[in-house]
Formats: structure tokens, sequence, C-alpha cells
């Protein structure tokens, strides 16, 4: 199942090329999501923009267009915890900082440190952990804004290569950086990164270009290959082709995921780490496509 940002009169005449540095003229994101749980066969989407375990949110405010995607770590079922719970607060946190224009969009990294902040004063406690990547489009400037913690990410195309991508962030294998809320007595004991340790980084953007942004679900059973042939469908901007090509690329990352003769990106990172380990990587899946358009309010 997916959803589609729409809002505004959006002018999606993005041409798939360069363009000049002097070009004054406003960018947007056209973006559409798509997703699976790890239990379910078909997509199903949950409230708030949930797959399974995994959360997102796609926000618009005057100035940017920001993008999130955050893994809930799963490990929490077995003390009782909802994983999806920490995941999806911190998402929603993150949207409603941006709607009210409670941010500065050259920095994701504050973003998720005020979110965080926030559910660590919740006066109800909220337990769990979760990775974290942002994406923030600045309208003026062409600029994109990252920030991601673990190994959840994103890929920039532009002319069927990949110009960008983000860095994935583990402590040791299957063990990524994460923010985390612990209960008192086991505070200490369970893995939590800052904000501040997310990786960042900043780059123009053209009309035209393609974001992918995902939890490590897409990322574990899809190498990059398979994702760009999967882009090259993409032709234009118009909200159906977008819709068409994220469900694509989620339905068989989650095919891929199943297969127990795939050689998955993440049983190829296994076996260099010494384990026998083959097949693809049963996971939640969430992705979000975007493409760099024109915008007109």
């Amino acid at each position: 199942m997916f959803s589609v940002l729409s809002c505004g009169r959006l002018v999606a005449r993005a041409v798939l090329g360069g363009l000049s540095q002097t070009d004054s003229r406003d960018y947007s994101l056209v973006t559409a999501s798509c997703g699976f749980g790890k239990d379910a066969r078909k997509g199903i989407l949950k409230k708030g923009m949930c797959y399974g375990d995994d959360a997102c949110f796609i926000a618009r405010h005057r100035t940017a267009d920001v993008l999130g995607v955050a893994d809930g770590v799963g490990g929490w079922r077995d003390y009782g915890v909802d994983p999806s719970q920490f995941s999806e607060t911190l998402m929603r946190t993150c949207e409603r900082l941006v709607k009210e224009g409670r941010f500065v969009p050259t920095n994701p990294v504050g973003i998720l440190t005020s979110s965080y902040r926030e559910l660590l004063q919740n006066k109800v406690p909220l337990l769990g952990s979760s990775t974290a990547c942002l994406v923030v489009l600045d309208r003026t400037s062409h600029q994109l804004h990252t920030a991601n913690l673990g190994d959840s990410g994103f890929l920039v195309v532009r002319a069927g290569e990949v110009v960008h991508r983000s860095d994935e962030q583990q402590h040791y294998f299957n063990t990524p950086f994460q923010l985390s809320i612990a209960p008192p007595e086991a505070e200490g004991a369970v893995l939590s990164d800052s904000p501040d340790a997310a990786d960042s980084s900043s780059f123009d953007v053209q009309l035209g270009d393609i974001i992918l942004t995902a939890t490590d679900g897409l990322f574990d059973n899809m190498p990059d290959y398979m994702i760009l042939q999967e882009l090259k469908k993409l032709k234009n901007a118009n909200y159906e082709s977008i819709q068409q090509t994220a469900r694509s690329i989620a339905e068989q990352a989650h095919d891929l995921a199943y297969d127990p003769n795939y050689m998955s990106p993440f049983a190829q990172f296994a076996c260099d780490y010494g384990l026998n380990v083959r097949g693809g990587k049963p996971d939640d899946i969430t992705v979000l496509l975007s493409i760099v358009a024109e915008y007109t309010d």
C-alpha cells in the first residue's frame, strides 16, 4: 500500500538532465511511499505511515520539504515492548516540528535532536530504540541536507548513476547506531547513541534528480544495480509513475527477502564476517521515492 504527498499546485516539469547554476526557481519533492511489514505477504500500511516496525513521514513547509524513515529495533519485543511505538512516535514528532516551522533546513540533526528530547521528556514512559534517516530539500538554495543514524539511508540518482549515498553506521555486524530509551534499571546496559552521532551531508541537487530514502529492509535485499534497473522505468515526475516505481522496488525487495537461494547484500556482508549465510533477509521494508521538481505555489 502506498501514499502520496500532494499539496498546492506542484508543477512536476522536471527534465532528467542538468541545469544552470543560475536557476532561480524554487524546487520541491514529488514523493510516494510504499512498504511491507516483515510478517505481511501484502503491503499493509499501519496508521501513521508505519510498515511493521518501520515508520516514515513526508512533511512540507514553505521553506523546505522533509522526509524521514525510522526502523524500530525488534529485539524489544522480547521484553514486552512494541518496537513500532518508538519509531512511529519519533517520526510523528519530527513531522510536527517541521509543519510548525520549528526547524532549520540546513540542520536535520537539529530536528532529530529536538524530537528525541521530546521523547525523553514524555510524561508517558516510552521504551524502545530506532535508527533514523532525515532528508531535507531547501527550496531556494536547491541543496539537500541529510542526517543518517544507523543503517537506513538514501541514494541520489542522476542520469542513471548514483551520485550521492549515505554511509551506514554499525557498531558491529547487524547492530546499527540507534536512538534508545531504556527503563531506569537498564540505563547504561542498552545501546544508545546521540543524535549528534548521525552522519550529515549537504550537496546541490538538480531538477530531475531521483532520491530514494529507505530502511535497511531494502538495502539488505537489493544491491544498487537492481535499484537502478527499477529506476530506469521512471520516465517522468508524474505521481502515477513515481507510485508505480516505488511499489515495484518494494515488492521486489520483499520477494527477494524470502528467497532462500538468493545471495543478498546482507548475506554477502555476513560472509565477510565469517558467517555462513545465504538467502534474503526477511525484514520490514519502507521506501520513499522522490523526484526533484519545480515548485509553483
